[in-house]
């Protein structure tokens, strides 16, 4: 693989982790911790 191809696929890989996963990632575990403690307190009354 030449340079440039690996250098053009790692910098689509870095836009796709930073533009799509991570947010993705972010607003999962904030959703998910909002969750268990809303879980929590309807089970704890």
């Amino acid at each position: 693989m030449s340079d440039a191809n690996r250098r053009g696929s790692e910098l689509k890989a870095f836009l796709f982790i930073t533009v799509i996963l991570f947010p993705v990632l972010a607003v999962a575990v904030v959703g998910g911790y909002g969750f268990l403690v809303w879980f929590l307190q309807v089970m704890a009354g």
